[in-house]
């Protein structure tokens, strides 16, 4: 008897080696993903604008990036003595300017490197969903906990969410190699402030955007993320307490699904050895200079070289 369905993800011909560059953007969501990636020990870099949730807002980071287009004083706000970019994640605010155009333009200025040589894009939407601020007429980011009345909501249209995705395309394909290959998500975090039915809606507009868009490109994927989430672990006990974002339990197994379809054996075997190593060395005995640990950090020690032979870049470099 079956008492789930299981989605699966389809095998991909071209495989993730251990040496590929790794880009991704957009929500919380390949946030988890780049970080099961980096744990892994493979070349991933991670929302260079922060965590961002519309088509809309990861279009305008894209241009920036293949730009390198620098953020000015103008490009920035003020409020509660915080200097703000409405185009970025909290993360990136500061007290100074200059700190935060700092974070801002070295975040540019890294990740257009990055893309330069990246063999992989991972690109996941959250939301149809974006804000107007009101003073500049500036569709934006994130809010920023600043006040709802400086705000209009609106719900990007069919056309508006094709137009971003498909310029999104033709901007990484122009400054990544060749034979990038851009997969691209829709997270399965609900955003339930928008309301449940609104969320539905938003998350079938994303859906059918991708879709429509994606056969007219080579080398673009669809990766059922979502469908997942919402079909194959379909049960709260894959959720974390507050009901809305997967378990650890559920991104590692989403995590399996993707390695499974597209990492070569290589990179299976590469990333499974690190995963035992990263678990291994969080390890914190009460006497560290006991002889048997001393004997165990030895062992890893050797892993870890034996690793370090199979790529070019540097691995488990904190340790």
């Amino acid at each position: 008897m079956k008492f789930r369905t299981e989605v699966n993800i389809a095998d991909s011909e071209e495989k993730i080696e251990i040496n590929d560059k790794i880009f991704s953007i957009g929500s919380c969501f390949s946030s988890e993903i780049s970080a099961l990636l980096a744990n892994g020990q493979l070349r991933a870099f991670n929302n260079p604008f922060g965590t961002i949730f519309n088509p809309y807002s990861i279009n305008v980071a894209v241009k920036k990036l293949h730009d390198s287009e620098f953020y000015t004083e103008n490009d920035l706000i003020t409020y509660h003595e915080q200097v703000i970019s409405l185009d970025h994640h909290t993360s990136f605010n500061s007290d100074f300017t200059h700190k935060t155009l700092e974070k801002i333009n070295s975040g540019i200025e890294e990740g257009n490197l990055f893309l330069q040589t990246a063999k992989w894009v991972i690109v996941t939407y959250g939301t149809a969903f974006i804000h107007e601020f009101l003073p500049k007429n500036k569709l934006v980011a994130n809010c920023h906990k600043i006040p709802g009345k400086f705000f209009e909501k609106i719900l990007l249209s069919n056309q508006e969410i094709s137009n971003s995705i498909r310029d999104t395309i033709l901007n990484l394909k122009d400054i990544c190699p060749q034979d990038v290959q851009i997969l691209f998500t829709v997270s399965p975090v609900r955003h339930t402030k928008d309301g449940m039915v609104e969320n539905t809606l938003s998350k079938a507009k994303l859906i059918s955007a991708i879709h429509e868009v994606i056969p007219d490109f080579e080398n673009c994927q669809y990766l059922p993320v979502y469908e997942i989430m919402m079909d194959d672990l379909r049960d709260y006990r894959f959720y974390k307490e507050d009901m809305i974002h997967p378990s650890s339990q559920a991104v590692n197994y989403i995590f399996e699904k993707f390695g499974n379809a597209f990492f070569s054996d290589e990179t299976m075997d590469f990333i499974e050895e690190n995963f035992k190593i990263h678990q291994a060395l969080q390890h914190k005995p009460a006497d560290e200079t006991n002889a048997k640990y001393q004997e165990f950090l030895e062992n890893l020690k050797g892993r870890i070289a034996l690793q370090q032979t199979k790529v070019k870049h540097k691995i488990f470099t904190q340790y």
